[in-house]
């Protein structure tokens, strides 16, 4: 199968990429031109073509799907972790123009070919919005209340790709963090008693992979999320990683406590489905461990200065919550 793979370095991206390949697809990648993503294109094998554009720009689009059977839609400006180094929430017009003017225009592409490809597209847990006073999990019939710029430009591309008269699936997903050491502030933004669902990179690109061969997902919204062994409280996904890498788990002062959009999801009909869930957060863990390889010594030597650190970008976060709360 030819696919189209949008976003293909990304965290998410790659490990479809590989996925894909794996399988046998002939896969186009399309990605923003950056050293960062160069590097990953020149370690790629047989089967993998490399094309380099924008999707703000409707030709580079128009020409990224031409011949292709199947489009995988990850490419996405998201709130933190961001390849691009700037953040939905911190400038939500430049990201609208990249996550909903990109979706746009990648549809009237497809819609505009004679035999238009399926559309993949992925979303993400976030669309429900805050839901830490409901009783868990999320389903797929539940109506979207996204409270972030990210998450209301995934709800307005899901409306998107669903009228768009293509054949259409889309997945949202759980928490799937990177496999590296992050030691990202935005860890704090999420309650310590806050429900959280951990999915695998890999097995989310089981999930891609697995839905391309199907003929029951098209048409329909998915859950993707680790399943009942990795439904966790963000305390129970956090400690155990910062003890793994040698930073240590911070004081709970460091965290807020105002409720965040992360939340369990029923992926039973998913799994039945797609088949995809192979791993938990101790894999997560030995991938990290080993990311970091013998760094993991340096941050056990300099612990108290990065613990230290940490503690200040904490805080410096509340202090900059707390400003635009006010307006200041």
């Amino acid at each position: 199968m030819r696919v189209l793979l949008t976003g293909a370095f990304g965290n998410i991206g790659s490990a479809t990429l590989e996925e894909l390949l794996r399988r046998g697809h002939a896969v186009r990648c399309f990605d923003l031109r950056s050293s960062a993503n160069e590097r990953a294109a020149r370690r790629l094998g047989r089967g993998a073509e490399v094309v380099w554009g924008d999707l703000r720009h409707p030709e580079d689009v128009a020409a990224a799907v031409e011949g292709q059977d199947a489009v995988v839609h990850l490419a996405f400006v998201i709130p933190t972790l961001s390849a691009t180094g700037r953040s939905s929430e911190d400038y939500p017009a430049w990201a609208r123009e990249v996550n909903v003017g990109g979706t746009q225009n990648l549809v009237a592409a497809l819609a505009a070919r004679p035999r238009p490809a399926r559309l993949v597209f992925v979303s993400s847990l976030h669309v429900y919005g805050l839901t830490q006073d409901l009783p868990p999990p999320r389903t797929v019939h539940e109506t979207p209340r996204p409270v972030e710029h990210y998450a209301r430009h995934k709800v307005e591309c899901e409306a998107m790709v669903r009228e768009s008269g293509l054949a259409w699936a889309i997945l949202r997903l759980g928490a799937a963090l990177p496999a590296r050491l992050v030691l990202d502030p935005g860890m704090f933004a999420v309650p310590l008693a806050n429900r959280i669902e951990f999915v695998h990179r890999r097995d989310v690109a089981l999930a891609i992979a697995n839905a391309l061969g199907s003929e029951e997902v098209w048409g329909r919204i998915w859950l993707i999320g680790g399943g009942p062994r990795c439904q966790l409280y963000q305390r129970d996904l956090v400690a155990p990683v910062l003890e793994a890498v040698g930073v240590g788990m911070l004081p709970d002062s460091a965290f807020t406590t105002a409720p965040f959009a992360t939340d369990w999801l029923d992926t039973a009909e998913s799994q039945r489905v797609l088949d995809f869930q192979r791993r938990t957060l101790d894999d997560y863990i030995r991938d990290v461990v080993d990311a970091i390889g013998h760094r993991r010594h340096l941050i056990r030597l300099f612990r108290p200065s990065i613990r230290a650190w940490m503690i200040g970008l904490a805080a410096l976060r509340r202090w900059r919550t707390a400003r635009a709360a006010v307006g200041g």
